[in-house]
């Protein structure tokens, strides 16, 4: 077949695949190609960090005040120092992903892994890559394109570095695998996320069990008024159940590890 033959085909005619009358075969790239990936790569469980892309290291904080000039203003000051005190999340968030993949490793005689998986960005999904990689682990990165913001930070396996256009593909494969979800402080795609989740556990839509631990007990009680939720009539008790509110490293790995523990045998959903 000649080169001027092959540009007759649809497979690769750029400007077919990327009309709408295509649209139906880019969001089935997005189910095979990261089926292949775990495949390949033997994964069938994660734990999956949602949080802020915004939420700085320590380090990287510390550094912003020391290049600081000393006639900013106030208001920028204070940013400054409140970065300062929200990079302890970025620290917790490290820390819980190197204990988990420390624990996954030590489980014997199971093919049960609990690959530490984030949205690939920066901000609270680094600190959950960083922290597995420092602990010698794999680490996925569902990563998405959007304007103004860095995908793929560099702690991420090579291979499991993976790049979305739809956002309901990305949530798709960072549902289907999960075993739990550890939900730092975020803005609207943190809260986005958390809600499709728990929303598809409680019309069981997803029929495994899920642990959900929201991280930071002051965040979230003012994010969200869970009691008046339920005092309004909107949700039910037992759906309270559905997650729980940690404000400790030590406390969120206890009740993820008692919970994940010999729990995933049943379909996914």
């Amino acid at each position: 077949m000649s080169k001027e033959q092959s540009k007759n085909h649809f497979y690769s005619d750029e400007r077919f695949y990327k009309s709408s009358n295509a649209r139906s075969i880019r969001i089935l790239s997005e189910y095979l190609g990261p089926k292949q990936r775990f495949q390949r790569n033997h994964i069938e469980d994660t734990i999956v960090f949602f949080g802020s892309a915004r939420i700085l290291s320590k380090e990287k904080a510390k550094k912003n005040i020391e290049k600081a000039s000393k006639k900013i203003s106030m208001q920028e000051r204070n940013r400054l120092h409140h970065d300062g005190l929200m990079s302890t999340f970025y620290d917790d968030a490290r820390s819980l992903a190197q204990k988990l993949t420390h624990w996954s490793k030590k489980q014997k005689n199971s093919k049960h892994r609990y690959i530490i998986t984030s949205g690939g960005g920066p901000g609270i999904m680094e600190a959950a890559s960083r922290g597995a990689s420092e602990a010698k682990g794999l680490s996925i990165g569902l990563n998405i394109t959007i304007p103004h913001e860095q995908s793929g930070n560099k702690w991420l396996t090579p291979d499991l570095n993976m790049e979305f256009h739809y956002f309901f593909m990305r949530k798709f494969w960072m549902a289907y695998l999960a075993k739990a979800l550890v939900v730092f402080p975020g803005g609207f795609g943190t809260l986005d996320e958390l809600m499709e989740i728990l929303t598809l556990i409680q019309t069981k839509k997803i029929k495994k069990s899920i642990p959900i631990v929201l991280y930071g007990k002051e965040f979230w009680e003012n994010v969200v008024n869970w009691n008046y939720l339920l005092k309004a009539g909107t949700i039910s008790k037992k759906d309270l159940d559905l997650f729980t509110i940690c404000d400790s490293v030590e406390d969120a790995f206890s009740f993820l590890t008692t919970k994940i523990t010999g729990a995933h045998t049943g379909p996914n959903f």
